[in-house]
């Protein structure tokens, strides 16, 4: 049976008609925001800004794809289809009448179809990764820019000695197949994930412990939240099974905890030792408040822009490691739809064929250039402020 194919018009069209359910979403959520902006802080401000625009407008096109995976994309990511093997885009499958806008890979898989997916494996590791990156260097950078001497001496000898190491060898030392055997990723997993429950019980404690309506119910849904996404990730006990993470993934997962928390934490560190001479510092001492109400209370929201801005900049470059190690065949499965296993598959046909690496790449490099202008655009507010 003799192929047929979409003209250039026609796979254009039916791209964008594929993310119909992205497009309503951008128009709702970002028509909802720019219209109440005046009442949505630092987010609204952002929507006072072409760059700001183009920043969230990519960021949330991204995310919105990848909660809506199961509609944009017209077939299985892992699906092979032997007659759409090397297909070239626009390429129609005879049985569903469905095309390979896209083409197909050596696999004869929907290389739309991955891409799409694939977003789902990028928006769920980088923002969580950078976040409990950020709970374990906030915490461990509070302390030692507040208290100074023998405990920012250790802290920051640990944080250099992390910093020391190469960070493409470190990944490489941590994501390795040998080492996914052993216990160490889930022994690291076990230490990191416990900051964000430290965290959140130690802020609600230092800010209601005089008011026991608030503070009993906020630690315990602290510890129950906590525990069960600690038992979901770690021990992948999860009795909801809504809160799991395979051993590749988790092993990425806690790479990049490991290898961001010690730029986090001489961020906070920095941030810390300038903010606790300030003024409503000395007087938050006065008034005898202890001191990680200080920090948590009185420092950390004065931080917030510099760590803010760190975040978005550090989930692109969480985004481009992820597709760096995908492209080395490091982390993730073989099968996996994420970006960087997308490009190494399509770098081997190469010679052959462009059109296997160009989705996956313009979709890794639009998603890092929105993440940045959206760090552009706050670092400009937090300067207004």
């Amino acid at each position: 049976m003799q192929t047929t194919y979409l003209d250039a018009w026609q796979i254009v069209f039916n791209v964008v008609a594929r993310f119909w359910p992205v497009w309503l979403a951008l128009v709702l959520v970002m028509g909802a925001s720019f219209a109440t902006r005046k009442r949505l802080g630092l987010y609204g401000q952002l929507y006072d800004s072409g760059v700001g625009v183009a920043g969230v407008g990519i960021c949330l096109f991204w995310l919105f794809t990848a909660i809506f995976s199961s509609t944009i994309a017209p077939f299985d990511p892992l699906g092979q289809l032997p007659v759409m093997k090397d297909a070239l885009p626009g390429a129609v499958e005879p049985q569903s009448g469905l095309a390979y806008l896209f083409g197909g890979d050596k696999l004869a898989r929907d290389i739309f179809s991955r891409m799409v997916y694939g977003s789902q494996i990028v928006l769920i590791i980088a923002p969580a990764a950078t976040g409990f990156a950020l709970m374990v260097g906030i915490t461990l950078g509070l302390p030692a820019g507040y208290y100074g001497g023998k405990i920012d001496a250790v802290l920051s000898f640990l944080a250099n000695l992390v910093l020391a190491f190469p960070v493409i060898l470190l990944f490489y030392l941590l994501v390795t197949p040998g080492i996914m055997e052993t216990p160490i990723p889930y022994g690291m997993a076990g230490v990191f994930f416990l900051f964000p429950i430290i965290f959140f019980c130690v802020l609600f404690w230092t800010r209601y412990k005089k008011r026991p309506d608030r503070i009993y119910w906020l630690m315990a849904l602290t510890l129950v939240l906590g525990g069960w996404v600690y038992a979901g990730l770690v021990f992948n006990a999860d009795p909801l099974h809504i809160i799991r993470m395979s051993p590749n993934q988790l092993n990425i997962f806690v790479a990049v905890v490991f290898a961001s928390s010690p730029g986090v934490f001489r961020i906070v560190r920095g941030l810390t030792m300038d903010i606790k001479t300030r003024d409503y510092v000395a007087a938050a001492q006065t008034r005898g408040e202890s001191p990680w109400y200080i920090m948590l209370w009185e420092i950390l929201p004065n931080a917030r822009g510099p760590l803010i801005v760190d975040a978005c900049l550090r989930i692109g470059y969480t985004t481009i490691l992820l597709g760096t190690l995908g492209y080395f065949g490091l982390g993730l499965a073989p099968e996996s739809p994420d970006w960087g296993t997308a490009i190494k598959d399509a770098s081997r046909l190469l010679r052959q064929f462009i059109h296997p690496a160009l989705p996956p790449t313009i979709a890794l490099m639009s998603f890092v250039l929105g993440l940045n202008l959206l760090a552009d655009a706050l670092r400009e507010q937090s300067m207004k402020d």
